[in-house]
């Protein structure tokens, strides 16, 4: 059974913690990313999710929110966890939204 619980690392050298699931599959952590798109001085940035818990399933699906503290965006993350070869392996998609100033800007917040 994989365990979200604990530190991550991504292929791209991004950091993340995620603290103890509650009996809801409820969680929150702390995400602190190796990319970025802005001039800012990167900071850790705070995420909170769901696992899903029902039934206990063996390869449990995710989802959680980062809320970057160090410019205007927000991204959604989801995925499923995964053992393969002893080895806890998250896969995940993810989009984000950035701020911008006008319906006409619209197009261009989401990635």
């Amino acid at each position: 059974q994989c365990n979200l619980t604990g530190n991550w690392t991504n292929d791209l050298g991004s950091n993340m913690t995620i603290n103890e699931l509650n009996s809801k599959g409820e969680f929150n952590g702390s995400y602190h990313t190796a990319v970025k798109a802005t001039n800012n001085e990167i900071k850790v940035s705070p995420l909170q999710g769901y696992q899903h818990v029902k039934d206990q399933c063996k390869n449990a699906t995710f989802g959680f929110t980062v809320n970057w503290n160090f410019s205007d965006s927000i991204t959604v993350f989801t995925g499923q966890c995964f053992v393969n070869n002893s080895k806890e392996v998250l896969k995940t998609m993810w989009l984000l939204r950035s701020h911008v100033n006008s319906l006409e800007d619209d197009w261009k917040a989401t990635r």
